[in-house]
């Protein structure tokens, strides 16, 4: 009599379960957002508390960049240009004489700079770069993101210039079309 009702009562729990899984909507709509998934839990034996062993999957968008701009100067023909990105990735360079461009990052370019923008390190590098450079005609980056400031001269004979920098420099030239070594 009692496998009888162990079956009677798994296969009523496999019902329910089926039943459940087939009422969902399966069709969606492209604006809904995914759905947040729950993380797994362990039981700890001695105390019968349930801990999550990963912490919970959010698909929700991470915070937007600050406003970026980059000052260039220097170089043999005395450039002075600006580069501001907005934290929507529109881009806006204006150069030396005052002629305007403008454009749009990519959405691979945007994430990007939100990664380094928020990169820990792009704070620590902040401060007035060096004023004194072995180097002639080279041009100079001044990097400004939310209210962190930083920069470097471009010159090989000096020492490496700071990376995060670097790379959000490197990435706004490219994504921008502006000028490169």
């Amino acid at each position: 009599m009692r496998a009888t009702s162990t079956t009677g009562v798994t296969v009523a729990l496999l019902v329910a379960l089926l039943a459940g899984c087939t009422s969902t909507d399966r069709a969606g709509t492209a604006g809904d957002p995914p759905p947040e998934t729950p993380a797994p839990t362990a039981t700890v034996p001695a105390t019968g508390t349930l801990l999550p062993t990963t912490a919970p999957t959010s698909l929700a968008p991470t915070s937007a960049a600050p406003q970026v701009t980059l000052r260039m100067s220097g170089g043999f023909a005395g450039r002075g240009d600006s580069i501001t990105v907005e934290p929507d990735g529109r881009w806006t360079m204006v150069d030396r004489a005052g002629s305007r461009r403008s454009g749009k990052l990519t959405p691979a370019d945007l994430g990007t700079l939100t990664s380094l923008a928020t990169d820990p390190r792009l704070a620590a590098e902040a401060g007035p770069p060096p004023t004194s450079t072995s180097c002639s005609d080279v041009f100079h980056y001044r990097l400004t993101v939310g209210t962190n400031e930083s920069g470097y001269a471009d010159c090989p004979a000096d020492a490496s210039p700071p990376p995060a920098t670097q790379a959000v420099v490197k990435l706004l030239l490219r994504a921008t079309g502006t000028y490169t070594r």
